[in-house]
Order: C-alpha cells, then sequence, then structure tokens
C-alpha cells in the first residue's frame, strides 16, 4: 500500500512533524493499526542498518526515532489489548556493575522505546541482584538490555546475564552490547541476542520478544 510506503518514508528520514498526520491519514483510509506498526518497525530496521554502514549518524538515527515515537502517540490508543502491542511489553535496560557509561545505553533506550517497548532505566552501575529485582516489581517484562563499554566490567555482564537465565523469570529475553562486546561473547554467556549498535538493537529487541 503507497500510504504504509509513506509511513516508513517519514520515519526513515526524521520528519517528526509530518509523521501523525500521515499516521492518521492511514488510520482514516482503512489501515489497520498493526499494519502500520509493521511498517514503522520496518522502517526503522532500514534506519539501523544506515547507521552501521555509516550513511547516517547520530543525529538522523535520533530524529528518525522521535519520528517513531511520535507516530506510536497516535497508534497506541489503537493498539491497547492489540497482541502486536502487547507482545513487546516492557524492557529493563541498564549499564553493568562498576560501569558508569551512559550514551550509549541512552541511544538504545531510545530506540528501543520507539519500536513500542514501554521502558524501565536502571541507570548505571547496577549490580546483578537490582537487575533481578526489577525483573520481579514490573509486569510483562520481556527484555532485558544490558550494556556495557568497559573491557574489565565484561565479567560484571556475564554475572548479571547468567543470573537471569538461571532464575525462575521466564517469559524474556536478554540482549547484550557495548564497545567489547561481541556476537561470540554473548553467546558464551548465554545471550539471547547481541547488537552493535542503537539502531539494529531496536530490530533485534523486537526480533528476540516476537520469537516467543
Amino acid at each position: 500500500m503507497a500510504i504504509l510506503e509513506e509511513v516508513k518514508t517519514m520515519i526513515e528520514d526524521g520528519e517528526t512533524k509530518l509523521i501523525t498526520e500521515v499516521v492518521q491519514k492511514a488510520i482514516d483510509e482503512g489501515t489497520t493499526p498493526e499494519d502500520i506498526l509493521q511498517a514503522m518497525i520496518d522502517a526503522m530496521s532500514v534506519v539501523g542498518d544506515r547507521f552501521s554502514t555509516g550513511e547516517i549518524f547520530i543525529p538522523e538515527m535520533l530524529m528518525a526515532a522521535k519520528a517513531m515515537s511520535e507516530g506510536m502517540d497516535i497508534l497506541k490508543p489503537l493498539l491497547v489489548g492489540s497482541s502486536s502491542t502487547n507482545a513487546l511489553g516492557t524492557c529493563i535496560i541498564g549499564t553493568v556493575e562498576g560501569d558508569l557509561h551512559d550514551i550509549g545505553k541512552n541511544l538504545v533506550s531510545v530506540m528501543i522505546e520507539s519500536v513500542g517497548f514501554h521502558i524501565i532505566d536502571l541507570g548505571v552501575d547496577v549490580p546483578t541482584a537490582r537487575w533481578i529485582e526489577a525483573i520481579k516489581e514490573n509486569q510483562n517484562v520481556t527484555l532485558v538490555a544490558c550494556s556495557g563499554l568497559l573491557t574489565t566490567t565484561m565479567p560484571a555482564m556475564k554475572e548479571t546475564v547468567q543470573t537471569i537465565k538461571a532464575s525462575d523469570l521466564n517469559g524474556l529475553k536478554v540482549i547484550v552490547g557495548g564497545a567489547p562486546i561481541t556476537q561470540e561473547y554473548a553467546n558464551v554467556i548465554g545471550a539471547d541476542g547481541y547488537s552493535a549498535d542503537a539502531g539494529s538493537a531496536a530490530v533485534k529487541a523486537v526480533e528476540l520478544v516476537k520469537s516467543m
């Protein structure tokens, strides 16, 4: 449908002032909220790929995320009770114990929120026990996102991930990322997913939760 392509273009180009008008137009034309949401998620996938290849940079990525968020404001009332929205759920995010860096984590938080997750940000230097508490304190936690920028805090990430995975907290996925983290390390510590940057983190988050 042409209107869905228009929605995608608005997101990809970060058209924050026009996206709400286009999303409303799509709704008025009878497009389902689920189809509009999928078009927006597909657009963020494109944005993530462009960021990964250096075609766009952080400002452009944040504008796309803001456009996504604006569009979601129109969709949310129509998606209440929808399985596609409820399937995304809550994401607990933070930087692991011993690490005070938060720029990368904040970018990932914005991107993941933009694709429809409710975000609980634990901040930086988060001990393993706090991750477990936060999961238990919040409803419908479907994703835990652990960030770490220092090589010295990789063991803390390993402890956090393995503690979560060994707990009786079912129905959630764990994604990890940060400068020293690789897909291989994510595999070793038992994480469900890995992302090299904020753009692809949002896409991976959706993929992981929808696969449950």
